[in-house]
């Protein structure tokens, strides 16, 4: 009877909390959302069932948890700590990206660099609240440093860019890697439901009907000569980027230097599904009820969203603002994409756009601010690491 007792303590029944069982709910409506609703399904469906995964509820000793030393998954989630999975996704996305839409048309990416207004407003926020509440539990509010350090931690968020977010946490605030992860991504796939509203708030009918000539294609010596220069120039303005643009910038010199199509391939088929998964599996089971739910959480979640909405609002309103000057006119939809979401916010745009007039094609304009996005992104996180 001793043994049937020890195991029946060991066991889901006699372990689960309310909190488990909350969590266990987020984890099926993240999977529920990607199959049925087709919202990022590549990321919310490992996500999700991660999620589940960290929340079946069992006795602290077997040695299972992400958060117990020699246990599988926390060996794998190694590479969120310590910020490695970020920069091997940028490779993928660099291998899968056609740049040239921004190399057309530079001046859209200040459109970028306007959508990232939300960062650094949500950052300023961050403090201040963190500051004035401490019972938030944002960080200690006796060391300001610490608490500048969670505010970037949390206002990266609003870039829309998973790995960008978990890169930066996981150098300035590990502790907050859980919610901030998850904001991300959440508001990731969220991109179809948040920014249409925005769009329609801040934009005119006439605005919004607004038809874009297209440029001249770029060359096969831009592309190639494209992704070393924003290298250099991005480097040298933000070192703390190196991880992440460097990824970038050689997963897209791959694709387009015509001789290594078989990298290239790789890059962005089979390693970005492979490191995907183990990003979004541990990044999920790291929300273990005990950690997760929090007032913390809470909060991480609500500036997250200010953030993604002050982002996407900055990069409309500044294509707006260029229009006040520019004989050819930008359609302001395009400065949503300014976020990072590669290629969803740009998707969106689009979509937007065609329900207004069906036969405005922007989805390729959009991909400059969206290009812009990520580089912009990742620039203030190197700003952001080097600062604080």
């Amino acid at each position: 009877m001793d043994e049937v007792w020890r195991y029946i303590e060991f066991s889901g029944f006699y372990n689960i909390t309310v909190g488990h069982a909350v969590m266990l709910c987020v984890g099926f409506i993240f999977i529920t959302l990607a199959i049925k609703k087709n919202y990022e399904p590549l990321l919310l469906v490992p996500i999700g069932f991660g999620i589940v995964l960290g929340n079946i509820p069992f006795k602290p000793g077997l040695g299972i948890g992400i958060y117990e030393q020699g246990s599988v998954l926390n060996y794998l989630y190694f590479g969120v700590v310590k910020g490695i999975y970020p920069p091997l996704i940028f490779l993928g996305i660099g291998a899968m990206t056609d740049f040239s839409c921004l190399i057309a048309r530079p001046k859209l990416i200040l459109l970028g660099a306007a959508a990232q207004i939300g960062i650094f407003a949500t950052l300023i926020g961050a403090i201040i609240i963190g500051s004035q509440f401490p019972e938030l539990g944002l960080s200690d509010p006796n060391n300001i440093n610490r608490l500048k350090q969670a505010a970037c931690a949390i206002g990266i968020i609003g870039g829309a860019d998973g790995p960008t977010a978990i890169f930066l946490t996981s150098k300035l605030a590990p502790d907050l890697l859980g919610a901030i992860a998850i904001s991300a991504y959440s508001y990731m796939a969220l991109v179809p439901v948040i920014q249409p509203p925005i769009m329609y708030l801040l934009t005119t009918k006439k605005e919004r009907l607004i038809r874009m000539s297209n440029p001249q294609p770029a060359t096969a010596l831009q592309k190639i000569l494209f992704p070393i220069a924003v290298t250099l120039i991005c480097l040298f303005i933000a070192p703390g980027a190196l991880p992440l643009i460097g990824m970038l910038c050689l997963g897209n010199l791959l694709k387009e230097s015509g001789v290594t199509q078989r990298l290239a391939t790789t890059a962005r088929n089979s390693f970005i599904d492979i490191v995907t998964i183990l990003l979004g599996v541990t990044v999920g089971a790291s929300t273990q009820a005990d950690t997760f739910l929090t007032k913390r959480s809470i909060i991480i979640f609500v500036l997250g969203a200010f953030s993604f909405m002050a982002s996407t609002a900055g990069g409309i309103l500044f294509a707006k603002f260029m229009n006040l000057f520019m004989k050819e006119k930008i359609n302001p939809l395009i400065g949503a994409a300014g976020v990072s979401a590669v290629p969803d916010s740009a998707r969106v745009a689009h979509i937007v756009g065609q329900q207004e007039d069906p036969n405005n094609f922007l989805i390729m304009h959009a991909m400059g601010p969206n290009v812009a996005g990520v580089i912009g992104s990742a620039v203030a996180a190197g700003v952001m690491l080097a600062v604080f």
